[in-house]
């Protein structure tokens, strides 16, 4: 199945400033429901200083998912963190309060 990357990276860009969105979010708002995992996949594929906030798409639970990269997770909590994104120590982030509502 493609994963229209396309669709995904438009939904992403359309995030606002200071909001987060969860890769099933994403999924859906770009036609792909139930396909959380495509997001992600995109977002894996992204090259270096594209201008997409990849840095406002979050789990489920509202939390920056680990990955290979310590200084990737810590480049998404600064980001976040600059936009006025608050979360606790577990990185979890409060989605009645952050989550953007299209």
């Amino acid at each position: 199945m493609d994963d229209n990357p396309h669709a995904i990276l438009t939904v992403i860009s359309q995030i606002p400033k200071g909001k987060v969105a969860t890769y099933g979010q994403i999924a859906r708002l770009a036609g792909l429901p139930r396909n959380a995992r495509q997001v992600g996949s995109v977002l894996r594929r992204l090259a270096k200083g594209i201008e997409i906030p990849w840095h406002r798409v979050v789990n489920a639970q509202g939390m920056v998912s680990h990955r290979n990269s310590d200084q990737t997770v810590n480049d998404q909590v600064n980001a976040l963190r600059n936009e006025n994104v608050e979360m606790d120590h577990q990185l979890r982030i409060s989605l009645p309060l952050y989550q953007w509502k299209p």
